[in-house]
């Protein structure tokens, strides 16, 4: 018997016996459909999660800081010799401080007569090539190389996209509605005000004041040179908005100097906090804190892990939450998956009894095949093919089905926006739908192409092994016995 006899042997009998085969296709059908589409809802679900998180940070940042809990146990310096540490790992693609000053007191000036004012409240010393690396983003001007010098007095700095909105007209009162003007503001025509200042033309002047220990009032002034500005992206760092960036060695210097004017050692550090009764020891000396960027998400973990072996036992990633996200997910699908399987199982049941049920309409041509020299492995493979077609038929209508299902889903309020115009009111229920699976604005179901092979493979096997038992049971029927069945 060739393969297209075999073939032909099958699909015949499932014709001659459309009813029955309709129903036992459409058992196939209700469990693909189920499966396919509550695999696609955790997929969804997982997407959005991600989306969010990445809406909140970076999924493959660490944050390192340089305390730990306890009244005892030092955590290792965090200076620039473990930063080449951090960035010795396999994993690690860069490695930069958000270095700070908390006791440095300045103002940025600009206009005649310094009459723009900004205070120097966000400003942090970076590594340049690791906020590249990092995908901190520039709408103009581009990065500072380590080897720019521009002259005594004269420090590079990166800002914020509306860095020049915190400058103030300081001969404007307080109270005055025009002493500031704000991103986004327009005048009576709509038209956007821009700020006072232009920090790609106007000069702009550092003024760091301190007073010593006698109360004299010292100052020193540096001249910052805006090399580029960054795209706004507060989920990688608040300063992309309004604030600004400068190389570690250029805010080491500045400290220095604010040191020199005060008479003092900075005291950003080393502090003692006290949090729910226990003694919280900020590490003396060392960057406050360190960010490490990893190659891939499902790295995190394992560096993060390293990192706390090293000695700091602070660090803060998104990891944990996206694995509990993912758990929680994981959970949902399991149930609903549960579900799903007991419709499949129902539906290989009914294809076993609809092949026994063949077997015992078709024994006369079973016993003529087996007498005309037929072997009893084609008679069982025939049987198979029946069973498996009906797997592969009921995989393919399931698919289109959960097609359709996941374009209703993702379109559920264009759906209810059209029942609530009609005479039968379901948008409530619609919108409580879209509410519960699309809140964060994504697609509420996503059926991938490896999906659709998926429900297809296993809608098949089902088949296939639910006709095993019947085609093996087929090729035991004595051949004399068949021919004179009834």
């Amino acid at each position: 018997m060739k393969i297209s006899d075999l073939l032909r042997f099958s699909t015949d009998s499932l014709r001659r016996r459309k009813g029955r085969t309709a129903l036992t296709v459409i058992g196939v059908v209700v469990g693909t459909f189920a499966i396919i589409v509550m695999i696609s809802l955790g997929i969804a679900s997982n997407a959005q999660n991600e989306a969010m998180l990445q809406s909140w940070g970076d999924l493959t940042q660490i944050q390192i800081y340089n305390y730990s809990y306890g009244a005892a146990g030092d955590v290792p310096k965090l200076d620039d010799e473990m930063l080449e540490t951090f960035r010795s790992h396999e994993h690690v693609v860069a490695a930069t401080p958000f270095y700070s000053s908390n006791s440095m007191n300045g103002n940025v000036y600009a206009g005649k007569g310094d009459r723009y004012e900004a205070y120097l409240w966000d400003c942090y010393g970076v590594d340049m090539n690791a906020l590249e690396a990092m995908e901190f983003q520039l709408q103009s001007g581009s990065w500072i190389a380590d080897d720019v010098n521009l002259g005594k007095k004269k420090i590079p700095v990166l800002v914020g996209a509306n860095f020049a909105y915190q400058f103030q007209d300081t001969r404007k009162s307080y109270n005055s509605g025009k002493r500031q003007r704000w991103a986004g503001q327009t005048d009576s025509l709509g038209n956007p005000i821009p700020p006072f200042v232009d920090v790609n033309k106007d000069k702009l002047t550092l003024k760091l004041t301190a007073y010593d220990n006698n109360g004299n009032e010292k100052t020193s002034e540096f001249q910052l040179v805006v090399m580029g500005t960054f795209v706004s992206d507060t989920s990688k760092h608040y300063f992309t908005e309004s604030g600004i960036a400068m190389r570690v060695s250029d805010m080491k210097m500045l400290e220095k100097e604010y040191q020199r004017l005060s008479g003092k050692k900075n005291n950003s550090s080393g502090g003692v906090m006290i949090s729910n009764g226990t003694v919280m020891r900020e590490q003396d000396n060392g960057y406050q804190e360190v960010y490490v960027k990893v190659d891939d998400v499902e790295n995190v973990g394992e560096v993060e892990e390293w990192i706390h072996d090293l000695g700091y036992e602070q660090t803060n990633s998104l990891t944990q939450i996206r694995e509990e996200m993912q758990a929680s997910v994981v959970k949902s699908q399991m149930i609903l998956g549960g579900t799903a399987a007991v419709a499949l199982l129902v539906a290989a049941l009914n294809i076993a009894n609809t092949m026994m049920m063949s077997i015992y309409e078709r024994t006369k041509e079973i016993g003529v095949m087996k007498v005309l020299g037929c072997e009893v492995g084609k008679i069982r493979n025939m049987f198979l093919v029946e069973a498996g077609a009906i797997g592969l038929l009921g995989g393919i209508i399931g698919v289109a089905l959960s097609y359709a299902a996941s374009a209703i889903l993702n379109n559920i309020n264009t759906i209810a926006a059209l029942f609530g115009g009609g005479g039968i009111d379901l948008s409530g229920l619609l919108n409580s739908i879209g509410g519960m699976y699309g809140g964060m604005g994504g697609q509420i179901s996503i059926i991938p192409p490896w999906l659709v092979l998926l429900g297809l493979g296993f809608s098949t096997l089902v088949g296939i092994l639910s006709g095993l038992w019947p085609a093996v049971k087929a090729t035991r029927i004595s051949a004399l016995e068949a021919i004179r069945h009834e």
